[in-house]
């Protein structure tokens, strides 16, 4: 064999190497699409996760370490959660999902509204769900119904409930899209979604930036889902409350 024919024979192998070498890339790119949708960054801000949605870092989970700051006694003054509540226009026999719901906070205050409903408490944290279960027999309320989420999966059954609530939790999740895609199935057709988040636009309220979003970013973020912006109330001491809903196609 000639030193030309090893040559070729050379080459030609290492071409077959490097195809194996590049083939079970390709093939996990085209298993994961969230890759296409998430950027990750190995230089980030701290208070963030090292990955990017449509342009916004996402923030780092308040672990159930944080529950007390949830249940702290001048929330009321601060965020005014129960003018919040009031703007909801809940119907007794509606079907809330709390997504995000961390002590139950929220929950267990709408819960009295629901007399022939209930409220679905969400979290990824079996520790808070947890605690909602122990403050479901101190204060004695039956219907909110604890359910445990996946980072990707709010483990709602379709046309199942009549409003998402989302209190300062929505920027934190780590895979959004698949969660809201998630929320969406489970919303009837024309239900809504709420989001309350602190005003990023506004830079003396004095929460972690990360932890604040603007009006735009959230409604970009919810029409990737499909969802239709209806209103902001602008009511709230520093945080915006958003209404969006989901399309009713039988109309």
């Amino acid at each position: 064999m000639s030193y030309k024919q090893k040559l070729n024979i050379i080459v030609i192998l290492l071409v077959i190497l490097e195809c194996l070498l590049l083939a079970p890339t390709i093939t996990a790119h085209a298993a994961s699409p969230s890759l296409t949708i998430y950027e990750r960054r190995t230089i980030h801000n701290l208070d963030g996760i090292g990955k990017s949605y449509m342009g916004r870092e996402i923030a780092r989970v308040m672990g159930h370490t944080g529950a007390g700051w949830l249940e702290r006694p001048s929330r009321e003054a601060e965020e005014q959660p129960s003018k919040m509540i009031g703007v909801l226009n809940l119907k007794p026999n509606d079907v809330v999902a709390d997504i995000g719901a961390g002590t139950g906070y929220m929950s267990f205050r709408i819960a009295p509204l629901l007399t022939e409903g209930k409220v679905i408490a969400v979290d990824i944290q079996p520790e808070m769900l947890e605690i909602i279960e122990f403050f479901k027999k101190e204060k004695n309320i039956s219907n909110v119904e604890p359910v445990l989420a996946t980072e990707t999966d709010p483990n709602l059954p379709a046309a199942s409930i009549d409003l998402a609530l989302m209190v300062d939790a929505y920027h934190e999740l780590e895979y959004p899209q698949e969660v809201m895609q998630g929320i969406v199935k489970a919303l009837k057709p024309g239900g809504r979604v709420v989001l309350v988040e602190y005003r990023g636009e506004n830079p003396f309220i004095t929460i972690k930036r990360l932890h604040k979003m603007t009006q735009k970013q959230v409604r970009k973020e919810m029409q990737a889902v499909g969802l239709v912006w209806r209103e902001t109330k602008n009511l709230l001491p520093q945080q915006h409350l958003m209404v969006f809903e989901k399309p009713n196609t039988n109309s």
